[in-house]
C-alpha cells in the first residue's frame, strides 16, 4: 500500500472596482474500505442505438442536446489548408457617434443603445444605410468606451463601413429592468432589438452578431431566434453548457469566477452614468432596485442556493437548460466562427459548438492557448502567429462575406485551427474532433506508471479528502478567468507544488511524440472512509528537468457518478467523453467498503508531448479552483475521509487519450 500526504491592468481595475461595489455525511463507520469484494460499476442509462448508421459512425458519436436525436458528421478526408491573408481598406474616415438611443421593450422596459456610423469627418455620419454590427453586453456601454472588451464600438469595423450597435441588456448598464442573467425575458429582448435595428434609417436589414464571453453568448442566443436579418455570428469564447462548463462542474460549484463575475455585473450596473445624464429620475429609482434585485431575487440567493446544496440550483435542470444556449444549437441557420481557449471557462463546449454547427451551416472553429481574457487580447493574445490573422481580420473577412455580401473566398480558409501544447504553434485540420484520432485506454499501473497492459496484481493507493487542493495551482488562474495569471507566483504556473499530495502516474513519451487532440476521460476505482468524495484529475506536461505545463483537468463527485451511454461520446469501442446526466434522484452516496467506478470527464485540449517528455496523470480529491462541492450534499459528507484508488484486474483504473498520429503534424 502506497500513501501520498495529502490592457490586463484595466479589466483587472475595472472587476476590483466592481466587485468592491457589489460587495455588495459525514465518515463511515470506520469499515475498512477494501472490505468489498464486488466493485460497481456506475449506474446507466440503456443506451439508445441507433441502427440506421454504420458502426464506425456510431462510435464517432457527438454529444447529443436534450430532445433531439445526435447528429453524425462524416470524416472529412481532404488535406488540411493554410490560412490565407485578407485585407480590405478602411473606406471611411471616421466613427460618428449617434445621440445616445432607447429602446422600448414589449413589456415597457427601456433598453440603453450606443450607435457608431461610418463618416468622413467628424460629427457627421456618411449618407445611406449600411450593413450592422450588433453587441449586446451585461458590463455596461459606458464602461465600453474605455475597456473595448466589455462592450465597446469596433472602429475597425465601422470605418469599414459598417453601423455597429451596442446595447446594456435589461437590469444592466444604463438599461432599464433586473438582471437574470439569460433568463427566458432576457432572451426574448434579443429578437425585439434586432426588430428595433432593421427599422432603423441608417440601417440594412443585415446584422452580424459579435462579441466575447457574455457579449458573445447573447449573439449564438439571438442567431436562434431565426431573425431574417441576421446573416451572421462570430461570438468569442461562448458558454454551451451552463451546468457542465463551470458552475457546477462535476456536481461541484463554481467559487472563483461565478460569484466574482456576478459581482462584476451588479458593481457596473451600479454605474449608469448615462442614465444619470439622461433621466435622473430613472438613475435614483435604477440603482436601489439592482441592489434589491442582486441580495433578494438573483445573484445572492442563487449563489446561496448552490453553495448550501438546494435541488433547484444544485442539479442539471431547468434553471441551467434555460441559460445553456447549446441546447437550441439545432435551430441555428446562419454561418457561425467560434473562437475558444484551450484555458477558457468554457473550454469544454467551444469544440462542442463546432461540430454541432458544422455540415448545417458555414462554420470555422479557432482554439488559442488562451485564458479568458487572454482571448479577448488582455493583455495580448499573440495573434497574428504562423499565418493565423488577427481576430478584427477574422471577424471583418467573416461579416464582409456574409453581411456585406462580399466574395472574400473565406470557405476556403481552414475549418479547425488549434494552437498545440508543447509544439507551440497553430496547426490546422478538416474537422473536429480530428478526422484521425483513436482512443487508447491507458492503465493505471504498478511503479506509479501508465501502460496497456492491463494490471495483474491488485495495488491500493491512499491520500487524505481535504477540500483546499489546487488553491495554488494554474487551475487558479484559468478559473480567475485569468486574472491571477498575472500575479509572479511560481504555484500558479506550475503545478508540481499542488501536486505534492495527488497520487502521481506518468507515461513517456515514445521516439515520434505522443499528439493529444480531444476529450479524454479517467476510469477509476475508488473507495472511501466517508460517505462521499471528489475524484480531482490534472494531466500535466512534464519536462525532462521536471518542470511541468498544464494540460487540462476534470472533477467529478463520486455520488453523481451515473453515466447515460446513449449521450456519451464513444471512439473505436472506447467511452471517450461521459454524459453525467445530474439529476436530484441520481444521487447514492458512497456506502462502507464500496469500490466504486467513478468516469471523470477530462476537458478537450491538443498538446504534443515530445520525446524525453512524458505525460503525467495526477489523481486528487479535490480542485478548489474548478469547484467546490455543496456544503449540505456533498461537502460535509466527503470532510475527513481518505480515498483509495484501486488498481487491478477487477479495478483496472485507466484513462482513455483521444491519440491523433504525430505524422500529422506541421514541424
Amino acid at each position: 500500500m502506497k500513501v501520498a500526504l495529502s490592457a490586463g491592468i484595466r479589466l483587472s481595475g475595472v472587476i476590483c472596482l466592481s466587485v468592491f461595489l457589489a460587495g455588495c455525511g459525514g465518515s463511515s463507520s470506520g469499515t475498512d474500505p477494501e472490505a468489498s469484494p464486488t466493485p460497481t460499476e456506475p449506474a446507466s442509462e440503456v443506451p439508445v442505438v441507433e441502427t440506421g448508421h454504420p458502426k464506425a459512425v456510431r462510435e464517432m458519436m457527438a454529444l447529443g442536446t436534450r430532445n433531439t436525436e445526435a447528429r453524425f458528421v462524416p470524416v472529412v478526408t481532404e488535406g488540411a489548408r493554410s490560412w490565407q491573408p485578407y485585407e480590405r481598406a478602411p473606406t471611411h474616415t471616421h466613427v460618428v457617434s449617434l445621440p445616445s438611443q432607447v429602446i422600448e421593450l414589449s413589456d415597457g422596459t427601456k433598453l440603453f443603445a450606443k450607435v457608431a456610423l461610418p463618416g468622413y469627418e467628424a460629427g457627421q455620419p456618411a449618407p445611406g444605410n449600411f450593413p450592422v454590427v450588433l453587441t449586446q453586453t451585461s458590463y455596461n456601454t459606458s464602461v465600453g468606451q474605455f475597456v473595448p472588451e466589455l462592450g465597446g464600438v469596433n472602429e475597425f469595423l465601422v470605418k469599414r463601413g459598417y453601423a455597429h450597435v451596442v446595447v446594456d441588456v435589461r437590469g444592466t448598464g444604463n438599461s432599464g429592468g433586473n438582471w437574470e442573467a439569460f433568463g427566458e425575458r432576457e432572451q426574448a429582448d434579443y429578437l425585439e432589438v434586432v426588430e428595433w435595428v432593421t427599422e432603423q434609417s441608417w440601417a440594412k436589414p443585415s446584422i452580424g452578431l459579435e462579441g466575447i464571453s457574455y457579449l458573445g453568448i447573447t449573439s449564438i442566443l439571438t442567431t436562434q431566434h431565426n431573425h431574417p436579418a441576421v446573416k451572421a455570428s462570430f461570438p468569442i469564447v461562448p458558454i454551451g453548457d451552463g451546468y457542465r462548463d463551470i458552475v457546477f462542474t462535476g456536481g461541484n460549484v463554481n467559487a472563483t469566477f461565478i460569484p466574482s463575475w456576478m459581482a462584476l455585473v451588479t458593481g457596473l450596473g451600479l454605474l449608469p452614468v448615462e442614465l444619470l445624464a439622461n433621466d435622473p429620475a430613472a438613475f435614483l429609482a435604477a440603482v436601489p432596485e439592482r441592489l434589491t434585485g442582486a441580495l433578494l431575487d438573483f445573484q445572492v440567493p442563487t449563489i446561496l442556493k448552490a453553495v448550501l446544496g438546494e435541488p433547484e440550483t444544485v442539479y442539471d435542470d431547468d434553471f441551467w437548460r434555460i441559460r445553456s444556449p447549446i441546447e437550441g444549437v439545432d435551430k441555428i441557420n446562419v454561418p457561425t466562427f467560434v473562437v475558444g481557449g484551450l484555458f477558457d471557462l468554457f473550454q469544454r463546449s467551444e469544440p462542442l459548438w463546432y461540430e454541432r454547427l458544422s455540415g448545417r451551416v458555414p462554420t470555422k472553429l479557432l482554439i488559442g492557448p488562451w485564458t479568458h481574457i487572454a482571448a479577448a487580447g488582455v493583455p495580448d493574445n499573440g495573434l497574428p502567429a504562423d499565418g493565423v490573422p488577427d481576430l478584427d481580420t477574422l471577424r471583418l473577412q467573416w461579416f464582409d462575406e456574409y453581411v456585406m455580401g462580399l466574395d472574400t473566398r473565406v470557405t476556403e480558409q481552414p475549418n479547425v485551427t488549434q494552437y498545440v501544447l508543447g509544439l507551440d504553434s497553430y496547426q490546422t485540420a478538416t474537422h473536429w474532433p480530428h478526422p484521425e484520432l483513436r482512443a487508447e485506454r491507458l492503465y493505471l499501473g504498478a511503479e506509479n506508471a501508465l501502460s496497456q497492459q492491463l494490471p495483474v496484481n491488485d495495488e491500493t493507493y491512499q491520500t487524505l479528502q481535504q477540500p483546499l487542493n489546487g488553491l495554488c495551482s494554474f487551475s487558479t488562474t484559468q478559473w480567475t478567468a485569468g486574472l491571477t495569471g498575472q500575479i509572479p507566483l511560481p504555484c500558479l504556473e506550475d503545478n508540481r507544488f499542488s501536486e505534492l499530495a495527488a497520487l502521481k502516474f506518468e507515461l513517456e513519451a515514445p521516439d515520434e511524440g505522443l499528439y493529444l487532440n480531444g476529450p479524454m476521460q479517467a476510469d477509476l476505482w475508488v473507495s472511501t472512509t466517508a460517505a462521499d468524495v471528489q475524484v480531482a484529475v490534472r494531466l500535466d506536461l512534464v519536462s525532462p528537468d521536471g518542470t511541468t505545463r498544464p494540460l487540462s483537468n476534470g472533477l467529478q463527485t463520486a455520488s453523481l457518478h451515473s453515466v447515460d451511454e446513449s449521450r456519451s461520446r464513444f471512439v473505436n469501442g472506447e467511452m471517450l467523453q461521459p454524459w453525467h446526466s445530474f439529476a436530484e434522484g441520481e444521487r447514492s452516496m458512497m456506502k462502507p467498503g464500496e469500490i466504486r467506478k467513478v468516469s471523470v470527464e477530462i476537458f478537450p485540449s491538443s498538446a504534443f508531448v515530445e520525446s524525453g517528455s512524458s505525460l503525467r496523470v495526477s489523481v486528487n480529491t479535490s480542485n478548489v479552483a474548478q469547484g467546490v462541492p455543496p456544503v449540505l450534499t456533498s461537502l460535509i459528507p466527503s470532510l475527513g475521509g481518505v480515498m483509495s484508488l484501486h488498481i487491478g484486474p477487477n479495478t483496472p483504473s485507466s484513462i482513455v487519450l483521444p491519440v491523433v498520429p504525430a505524422s500529422t503534424l506541421k514541424q
